[in-house]
């Protein structure tokens, strides 16, 4: 036998639920930080690791990595683990691995540690998630799953990096991992004093292990080559061809192998009977990368265009943070208690994402922080909108034996995208400063009047300074090459701007389309089989709350 899930035995008591959305919130904001650590402290821990941009890389996939397998590993485990338990373990492994790397430089241990906080992330994140739907009644859903969303969502965007680059300015990178450490403690001691949903049994299945060994190669080999592809020039480099190879035939045997196991993969294929869920995981692509590409690009375009040091480029994304809240809490309202549908805000989101990006795009060297931040704050709001509305889509008319699933393949599919969005925009830029330099190179030429009197103004001013006349000549050459390196950049960040706002230009007909065939479907299924069983329906407040006590997640 093992264990399964039900809803909270003790609903008269709020401020036990209250600790236990407290703790599952502490946790994801705990992972929130690890998952962002490299995204500034980059050069930092190369310099005191004394490692290479190769044996570096080995940081992020190993982590990133893991993560994804945590994904997908995590329902299982919920099934032969109490989820309270499982949670408190997986958050207080993390803190060890942290607290561990924050006094060691060992390349090596590094990244073996960081591989057990990625799969400890990807464990606590699908059960803090899952735990809370099946511990309240749906009714309650909007806001709570809008309190998660701000560690799950908004901490790694906008949160994280301002503290991540206060850190590294005013300590060391060693004071991030430092930082994980109390946070763990206190999200494990609110879950281990909180009520959590009584564990029953169910009959045990036995584990996929052929299933987890063929995905695991699949997203190991696809987050190698999506992190790591933009630096090698993608299939030029055989090592890239040969991964994405590979990861393509293992996903094919991966899926092949869970269509023989007949319902007893690991793969839960009765999640794409519900429409919705299937159009919600098609979109979670889309909306990872939004988020995640965009949240490269901005602090990218300070640190590398406007010279911002890490703790400027991190608390420009702070205050559309605080507009992020703001908008989760808001769609909350509407879909609680206006009893607005949650697709009705999807439109307004996407929309004030196309334009806050292509508000950026104006974006030129001499842009500040008071410049852009119209466009962050826009940004944040339409994150708000879009991401609780996508999650309540998603998992609303899931049933309590595979929520977990489909919560671990969402999640699975919002990574994936934000490494196809971050690694789309890295090869888009790569790419267009080198095609910007070409053309403005070529019109800049030594006899052309306007470079004339620019070299020439620049020589006298740096001989004025002292330079002898020679010196002084070069110089001036040397800086006129890098404000064409710095206006090809600028140029290439607009264009990678552009990029994300078309993406949702592209991707929301397509979306469209597909969700009015996909409901289509649906309904022309049902017509034909009157008998199917609906998944989850949909009762009155009344009625779901005396059913979530019988429903088991095994």
């Amino acid at each position: 036998m093992t264990t399964a899930v039900v809803s909270l035995p003790s609903r008269t008591k709020p401020a036990t639920g209250a600790l236990l959305v407290a703790g599952v919130v502490l946790a994801t904001l705990m992972e929130a930080i690890a998952s962002t650590v490299l995204s500034l402290g980059r050069g930092d821990i190369i310099g005191d690791t004394y490692a290479t941009p190769d044996e570096f890389a080995w940081l992020d996939v190993g982590y990133t990595a893991l993560k994804l397998i945590g994904f997908m590993a995590a329902p299982w485990l919920m099934t032969r683990i109490n989820p309270r338990s499982l949670i408190i373990g997986s958050t207080l492994v993390m803190g060890a691995a942290c607290g561990i790397a924050a006094i060691t430089a060992q390349l090596d241990l590094l990244v073996a540690l960081r591989t057990i906080q990625g799969f400890s992330g990807g464990i606590l994140l699908v059960g803090g998630q899952a735990i809370i739907f099946l511990a309240y009644p749906r009714s309650h859903q909007p806001i709570l799953q809008a309190l998660f969303a701000m560690g799950s969502v908004v901490a790694p965007a906008t949160i994280a990096p301002a503290l991540q680059g206060w850190l590294i300015d005013t300590h060391s990178w060693a004071w991030i991992f430092f930082g994980v450490v109390p946070v763990a403690l206190a999200a494990a001691g609110l879950l281990l004093i909180a009520d959590g949903p009584m564990p029953l049994t169910t009959a045990r299945r036995p584990f996929d292990w052929i299933g987890l060994s063929l995905i695991s190669v699949t997203l190991f080999c696809f987050t190698y080559v999506l992190s790591q592809g933009s630096r090698w020039d993608w299939f030029e480099e055989p090592r890239i061809l040969w991964l994405t190879m590979i990861g393509a035939a293992t996903l094919l045997a991966f899926l092949g192998q869970q269509v023989m196991a007949k319902g007893q993969g690991l793969l839960d294929f009765t999640l794409f009977r519900s429409d919705d869920f299937s159009f919600a995981f098609i979109v979670s692509f889309v909306a990872g990368a939004a988020l995640f590409g965009s949240a490269f690009l901005i602090p990218s375009f300070a640190v590398s265009v406007l010279a911002f040091t890490p703790t400027d480029a991190g608390q420009l994304l702070l205050p559309s943070g605080a507009l992020f809240i703001g908008a989760l809490l808001i769609a909350a309202f509407l879909i609680q208690v206006r009893r607005v549908p949650p697709f009705a805000t999807v439109p307004f989101g996407i929309l004030m994402i196309m334009v806050a990006m292509w508000m950026l795009s104006g974006s030129t060297s001499e842009s500040g922080a008071d410049d852009m931040m119209a466009a962050i704050l826009l940004r944040g709001l339409g994150l708000g909108f879009l991401f609780l509305s996508i999650t309540l889509i998603a998992f609303s008319n899931l049933n309590s034996r595979n929520l977990a699933s489909g919560i671990g393949l969402f999640n699975t599919g919002r990574q994936l995208g934000g490494l196809m969005g971050v690694a789309g925009l890295q090869t888009l830029i790569e790419h267009n400063v080198a095609a910007n330099l070409a053309v403005l190179g070529a019109h800049v030429t030594a006899g052309a009047p306007a470079i004339s009197d620019r070299l020439t103004t620049t020589t006298a001013m740096l001989a004025a300074k002292g330079m002898d006349a020679a010196a002084a000549g070069r110089a001036a050459m040397s800086l006129l090459g890098r404000s064409v390196i710095g206006q090809s950049t600028v140029i290439a960040f607009d264009t990678a701007f552009n990029a994300v706002a078309l993406l949702f230009v592209i991707a929301a007909p397509v979306l469209v389309t597909i969700k009015i065939g996909l409901h289509r479907y649906a309904k022309s299924h049902a017509a034909q089989s009157p008998e199917t069983v609906v998944l989850q329906p949909r009762l009155p407040v009344k009625q779901e709350a005396e059913k979530m006590p019988i429903q088991a997640f095994g």
